[in-house]
């Protein structure tokens, strides 16, 4: 909403209204006497507050104390340039936490004393770009995969074979170390199986597929077995189109996250997993040879009340091999991102010492031919 008191032609005014409402960033006009003189539809939404009630307050009013975005709206106004000034933290209790934004401010050359600043936010691209580097470590597995498939496997099976030969002509004492032999042999062959999966490179089946279908059979799996003693709830929009995906491997994420969920509350006596399906606007993904853009409105939602994710961990916590467990391969969540990716869609994880958010976004089924989107989205 326009909230300015500039004269001008009201064509214009309606003009500009209309293309700044349409920019999906943030854009305010900040006075001379230091008030919102001008806010557009998505500050109204950044900073959950009316065109009415920005209006009558300030910046000041909505970013931290002493914030550095104010330092720059007077640096502009005295040398009346344009200042950019990347990653900027303006969380505060009105804004909430993790706002950490971009912002480009620049002066109104016909209103003095006026400037105008446009916001974009980061978590988003950034989330973007470690879901990137997730891909290339999972293709990096992939190639890894294949070959100790053929340069391990076999060696093993003799190794194997060898060790319960000898295993009937030793004595007690050495009976143990040929079982142990064969156990470690067993438990190196179960690893590079799993590593195996990121080397399939087949196209899997797809179909429309009922998210909320998945989401009970998980949830049943779960409370019949490692969840039992937790309390599993779900808030679903049953509203939802269709998912364009393999069922199967749905379940494989969705159970993977939840199993992860339960072994993060471990036994905290209220712990608790939330499942929840929501429709967002979503990121938009180009799909390799064609002209389309996919959007990504499902959001698929694993949140649990345990600890959360370490801090060091959460940047690289889609790689293989990193994991918390003591017993872990750190291949679950790697596979998760993988299968996440080949359908087109993104995760990403939001924790703090509240717990932890693991959120999927999937394009929805399309019935146009040829609009679902293909093996392998990248992002736009």
């Amino acid at each position: 909403m326009n909230i300015s008191t500039v004269k001008t032609k009201p064509r214009m005014v309606d003009a500009a209204q209309i293309v700044l409402n349409t920019i999906r960033h943030p854009v305010i006009m900040i006075g001379p006497d230091d008030r919102i003189a001008f806010a557009n539809g998505e500050a109204e939404d950044f900073f959950r507050s009316s065109a009415a009630i920005l209006a009558r307050s300030s910046l000041a009013a909505f970013v931290p104390f002493g914030s550095p975005i104010l330092a720059l709206i007077e640096q502009v106004r005295e040398r009346r340039a344009a200042v950019n000034e990347y990653r900027v933290d303006i969380s505060s209790p009105r804004l909430g936490s993790d706002r950490l934004v971009d912002i480009y401010v620049a002066p109104a050359a016909e209103l003095p004393g006026s400037v105008v600043v446009m916001f974009q936010e980061r978590s988003m691209a950034e989330k973007i770009d470690r879901q990137m580097t997730h891909r290339g470590a999972a293709r990096s597995v992939t190639g890894l995969a294949a070959m100790l498939a053929h340069e391990i496997k076999n060696p093993l099976s003799g190794i194997r074979g060898a060790a319960q030969l000898l295993e009937s002509s030793v004595n007690d004492d050495d009976r143990a170390l040929t079982r142990l032999i064969t156990d470690e042999t067993d438990r190196i062959v179960a690893l590079v199986d799993r590593m195996e999966v990121f080397s399939d490179e087949r196209p899997s089946e797809r179909a429309p597929v009922n998210i909320h279908v998945v989401l009970d059979h998980v949830r049943a799996v779960a409370r019949n077995g490692f969840g039992r003693r937790i309390k599993i709830s779900q808030v679903y929009d049953p509203s939802l189109p269709p998912v364009y995906a393999n069922r199967d491997q749905l379940v494989q994420v969705f159970l993977n996250l939840v199993k992860n969920a339960a072994e993060a509350i471990g036994d905290e006596p209220a712990g608790e997993i939330t499942l929840t399906t929501a429709f967002r606007p979503g990121i938009r993904v180009s799909v390799p040879g064609s002209q389309n853009r996919v959007s990504l409105p499902l959001e698929f939602c694993v949140h649990d009340n345990g600890p959360g994710v370490a801090e060091d961990i959460q940047p690289i916590l889609f790689d293989p091999f990193i994991t918390t467990k003591t017993n872990g391969s750190g291949l679950g969540l790697a596979l998760v991102a993988k299968i996440v990716g080949e359908h087109g869609g993104v995760i990403e994880c939001d924790s703090s010492s509240r717990g932890a958010t693991f959120r999927v976004l999937m394009p929805a089924f399309n019935e146009q031919p040829g609009i679902n989107p293909g093996a392998h989205g990248a992002t736009e």
